[in-house]
Parts: C-alpha cells; structure tokens; sequence
C-alpha cells in the first residue's frame, strides 16, 4: 500500500522506486501484483504519464487513511516513552501564518525539537487528502467536509489609526465620522467598503472611502503604522503595534460584536497522531492566553458532515 501511495503522488515508477530504494521495474512489478491481488487495474500506464483510474483514486483514498491511522497508531504507542516527532505539513493562510504561526514556532520548536514542519501559505483552501496535508489553518465557518475540526481561538477587528495620522486629521467621536477619513480597506471579501458597528444596540454599517484598497493585510497594517489612514483588521494583526503604541485602537464602544474563528482542520485518522495533538494543544495554549484574546478555543475535535 506504502509503494502504491509512493507512486500516486509522484506520478511515476522512477520517482517512487528513488524513495523506496528500489528499481523502477521493481515497483512496477510490485504494482502489477496488487491489481492482479485486488481484480482491477488501478493505474493507466502510458509510455510517459501514470494516471490512476477511478479505482485507484478510490484505492488511493482509503490507503492514506489507513497508512495515517497506522502512523498515529506508531506514533502514540511510541510516545509513551519519547517526545512526539515527525514531519508535519501545515497550510495556513498568510495572515495566519505572518502573525500567528511565526511568533509561536520558535517556542514550540524549543519544547518540541524532533517535530519538523512543511508549511504551506496560500489563500487557495486545499485538498487535505489530495495534497498530503496534517493540518491546515483557517478562519471563519466551516463549510460541512468530512474533516475533523478543532477551534484554535475566536477573533473579532478593530478599527486602529496611528498617533501621526490622529494628531493630522483628528480622532473620530463615532462611527458616522469615519466618513470623513482616509479609510485602508481589505479588498479580500465583498462588502469590505462596508465596516460594521453597534450603534445604541442595533447593529448599523459605515460605508467607508480611502485612497487604498488591498487583499493584503500585512501591507494595510504598514501603511496604517505610517499614517495613510484608518484600517479595520483582525485583533492578531494589530495586537503587538498597539502593544508598542504604533497604533490607537478606535471606536471601541461601537466595535462590531462579530466573532471570527480560527480552525484547525485535519483529515480523519491524523488528528490523533501525538504530533498533530501537540502542535494543535500548543496554538490553543498559546493564542487562547494572547493579549488580545476574545474567546477560548474549543478543546475538543469533531467531524464535519460531508
């Protein structure tokens, strides 16, 4: 099943018998005894492209859930008597990955030294499975897939302005005279020119106007902390240039009441491994006790509906 996997994901004999320590046509006749074993052929052989069939991406699926449920099974009979290690890939998004994942790994690393990790950091939400994933990172609901699901931590935004674009243009009183700001609006999702506030208990929206729209969050923080306007960020993002006084966090009796949580997604079988439980123990250990913190992560794993 090892070597099946092995030539999946590599797409060739070649590339699967350099992992294993074998001769390509070994491989090859290795494959051969497993479709002869199972009654279906599982890979398309050309003389330059492997392509499974729609047996083998079946067979493929449930190989890596077992090989997983194997290797956490290893993994914590082995962690009765050793510290937790392993490879483990993380997908996050930047944002996450800039402000949550970077200022974290080195104490994690130093408590966990035999655990080391691929990250991969894109906006795109990927296939766990497809991609050989353990954990990926993401904020907001969750849409039903089959995935277990642990709650890192709940987040909300706060509206911030730097003490040089205040002391120019003044303080806003309430958050109708946001229109009258340079405002730094994240062009990531529709209705970001749209920015919500409690108002005498009624939930009411400021359209806001600036010079500067971006998808990135880390470039509105900067511009931000240079005086370019007013931004509404996550609290993670803006957390340590209040800290340092970079920035004057705005508005705070009308902030939007919203919640945005932060998930841990994993496939069925891996959430289990002890690597995985440390990594997602230390990120709720560690963010849910931030200073900014507004909500407690769910210590507890459930699995999404597909």
């Amino acid at each position: 099943m090892a070597i099946f996997q092995r030539v999946a994901e590599r797409g060739s004999f070649a590339g699967a018998a350099a992992d294993v320590g074998l001769s390509a046509s070994a491989v090859a006749k290795l494959i051969t005894r497993l479709e002869q074993r199972l009654g279906v052929r599982l890979i398309n052989r050309t003389t330059r492209h492997l392509a499974l069939t729609a047996e083998g991406e079946i067979y493929l699926d449930r190989v890596r859930e077992i090989l997983g449920a194997i290797e956490a099974a290893e993994s914590e009979v082995a962690s009765a008597r050793a510290s937790p290690r392993g490879h483990l890939r993380v997908h996050a998004f930047p944002v996450v990955a800039a402000y949550d994942l970077a200022p974290a790994l080195p104490d994690f690393l130093a408590r966990y030294p035999h655990i080391t990790f691929d990250f991969m950091v894109t906006n795109r939400v990927v296939d766990l499975v497809g991609e050989n994933v353990d954990v990926s990172l993401r904020m907001g609901p969750l849409e039903d897939s089959g995935l277990v699901s642990r709650k890192i931590v709940d987040l909300r935004r706060l509206v911030c302005g730097s003490p040089s674009y205040l002391a120019r243009h003044g303080w806003p009183a309430e958050p109708a005279d946001l229109a009258r700001h340079a405002c730094l609006i994240l062009s990531r999702n529709p209705g970001s020119a749209s920015w919500p506030f409690r108002v005498n208990g009624k939930l009411t929206r400021i359209d806001v106007k600036g010079p500067i729209s971006a998808d990135s969050a880390g470039m509105l923080l900067q511009l931000a902390i240079d005086g370019a306007g007013i931004v509404r960020l996550s609290e993670h993002v803006v957390a340590r240039s209040i800290q340092e006084g970079l920035l004057q966090p705005l508005l705070q009796d009308a902030q939007d009441p919203e919640i945005y949580p932060l998930y841990a997604l994993m496939p069925p079988g891996r959430h289990q491994a002890p690597k995985v439980r440390v990594f997602i123990d230390f990120l709720i250990e560690r963010l849910g006790s931030a200073p900014w913190r507004t909500g407690s992560g769910a210590n507890q794993s459930r699995k999404l509906r597909r």
